[in-house]
């Protein structure tokens, strides 16, 4: 099969690769479509990825083509959504319920082969059953959205609160809707990427600005902050920005070597919660079931859908910072 594989930090190429073959208790998905993320490009760059090369790809959806010896969940023709996390069920963070800590911390598209291919194969505990009103390609934005859904988990969100968000990508445009799903008083996001801000003002934000200062500052303050960029410089403006007794949620992938400073004082004298989210914890079908509703809309948050072929431009786009949701389609024919 043809996928796209990152060689060595900052190579990407196409190639001809095994045709994936499931294990009994796996299934053989054909993609329908793939999604780029952050971590694709902290892959590309030589963080994430225990070893290269890997078949990228972690977002994804599509069609069961084949089902190991033991499957009986699903079978052919099932289309599904894919949870890419792999734990062991067994370590000490996996026997409190806390698998997203895994000490042996594994996922499709990171330290196993990934969705930007043909075929992916994975285990059947992992797949969600789209519904009929579903499209199978939008599908690839479920896992992202399991992300943003775990991340409001760890918030813990009122009734009334005032949010901003720092990064109107895909995943801060999630985190909008979610914070206006369940009752922000008002949503302010921070991005320096103007067409981004235009789509927060599409969804609906309070207000939107390249930075805090321009923005109308609540009487006491924000009281959720989430910086959904990894950015240093933005993760510290953004701690700086939340009100007495408010919450700040590192969301955005940052890079290993980032580093910000804090004020110890001011945590201890306002009763600042700093807090984080890693990938999916018991969210992911929660989040096809909020798809399912309409809570996004696809149409809106995936701004180009490629072909495979096109996959090495394709992060060249997403490292510019050009659209939103890039997705890769393997069934799509070649311009």
């Amino acid at each position: 099969m043809r996928a796209a594989v990152i060689a060595a930090p900052g190579k990407v190429e196409l190639a001809t690769v095994d045709d994936p073959a499931p294990g009994p208790r796996e299934v053989v998905v054909q993609v329908a479509a793939v999604g780029l993320c952050g971590t694709d490009l902290h892959i590309l760059q030589g963080e994430h990825a225990p070893s290269l090369p890997i078949v990228p790809g972690h977002e994804f959806a599509g069609e069961v083509v084949a089902v190991g010896s033991r499957v009986t969940e699903v079978a052919v023709g099932t289309r599904v959504a894919v949870d890419p996390n792999l734990y062991c069920g067994e370590c000490h963070y996996c026997r409190l319920g806390r698998n997203n800590l895994c000490e042996r911390y594994a996922a499709i598209g990171v330290t196993h082969p990934g969705a930007a291919a043909e075929f992916v194969a994975a285990p059947v505990a992992n797949c969600v059953l789209l519904p009929d009103g579903v499209r199978t390609e939008d599908a690839a934005l479920i896992e992202p959205l399991s992300c943003a859904v775990r991340g409001y988990d760890v918030l813990r969100s009122r009734l009334a609160s005032r949010v901003l968000v720092y990064g109107a990508g895909t995943m801060g445009l999630m985190m909008l809707q979610l914070a206006k799903a369940t009752g922000a008083a008002s949503v302010d996001v921070v991005d320096i990427n103007a067409e981004r801000l235009a789509t927060a003002r599409q969804l609906g934000c309070s207000g939107s600005a390249a930075s805090a200062d321009e923005l109308d500052r609540p009487p006491y303050g924000w009281d959720l902050v989430v910086d959904a960029t990894g950015n240093a410089q933005a993760i510290q403006d953004a701690l700086g920005r939340v009100g007495k007794g408010g919450t700040y949620l590192q969301f955005g992938v940052a890079s290993p070597a980032a580093r910000t400073t804090i004020e110890p004082y001011r945590i201890y004298n306002q009763e600042i919660t700093i807090t984080g989210s890693m990938a999916v914890l018991h969210s992911f079908e929660r989040a096809a079931d909020l798809f399912a509703t309409g809570v996004i809309d696809p149409d809106v948050f995936i701004s180009d859908r490629l072909p495979l072929a096109a996959f090495p431009d394709a992060i060249a786009r997403f490292q510019a910072g050009i659209g939103r949701k890039i997705q890769i389609q393997p069934g799509l024919a070649t311009a």
